[in-house]
């Protein structure tokens, strides 16, 4: 499969915040989000050839036991599933970074998870058609898929993750949660806020907006500590 990045660092978003991970990137996506902080995997993929065999090597090298599998879209890279297998045979510890667009099952069959990060994307992150071309139609079309994100919600432990840049997301939100409905063992806490931003200041600046959101909803607040730690860079 094609990867982009195998990297050691802090997990820096989501319920398992600060734990040393290792983040295994595929390149490719079936999505263009106009505020993409990785093009290296969506917008203009880059990456070299490898086999399962090679990444669990490099994986192994770290003495980690946490693992990440991110992209792009992990869930569209050709092996992904027998790539979760062997690192649930190696005794790792799997979070999926998705955008819950793909199910999770093929053929009455799942995929190795112990935490599917899910991050539907909201109106906001549709790009303009002058910079996408016929994308932008394709983007639309794709990235809300309720049916998809409840077959993740009953599979295993999820986190529902949404980048948020305004407070008119909010409405959003919670249409997609009724429209998903109940699942037995998801709670609201589980529902994470994050601002949109691949900068301090914007953090920031965006940050008091989302927690009163969370505190009038009932969500979590998710910083992203990894840019207040390395900046928007390659590799953390």
């Amino acid at each position: 499969m094609r990867i982009s990045e195998i990297f050691h660092s802090i997990q820096g978003e989501g319920l398992l915040l600060g734990v040393p991970s290792v983040f295994i990137r595929t390149s490719g996506c079936n999505l263009r989000c106009r505020w993409c902080d990785t093009p290296y995997a969506s917008w203009n993929p880059e990456g070299e050839e490898m086999g399962i065999d090679a990444i669990l090597e490099r994986v192994r090298g770290y003495d980690c036991r946490h693992v990440v599998l991110t992209g792009g879209e992990p869930m569209v890279a050709s092996g992904i599933r027998e790539l979760a297998a062997a690192l649930r045979a190696s005794g790792m510890h799997i979070t999926i970074e998705t955008a819950a667009t793909i199910s999770p099952h093929v053929d009455g069959m799942g995929i190795a998870c112990d935490l599917a990060s899910l991050s539907p994307k909201l109106a906001d992150s549709t790009p303009d058609a002058e910079t996408a071309g016929a994308w932008r139609e394709r983007h639309e079309s794709t990235r809300l898929q309720p049916g998809v994100i409840r077959q993740w919600l009953e599979a295993g432990p999820c986190q529902l993750k949404f980048v948020v840049s305004r407070v008119e997301d909010l409405p959003e939100i919670e249409e997609l949660l009724n429209e998903v409905g109940a699942v037995p063992g998801f709670t609201r806490d589980r529902v994470l806020l994050m601002p949109e931003g691949t900068d301090v200041e914007t953090l920031r600046a965006r940050g008091p907006l989302i927690a009163e959101m969370c505190l009038e909803h009932g969500f979590r607040y998710a910083p992203r500590v990894h840019i207040d730690l390395f900046g928007n860079t390659r590799g953390t």
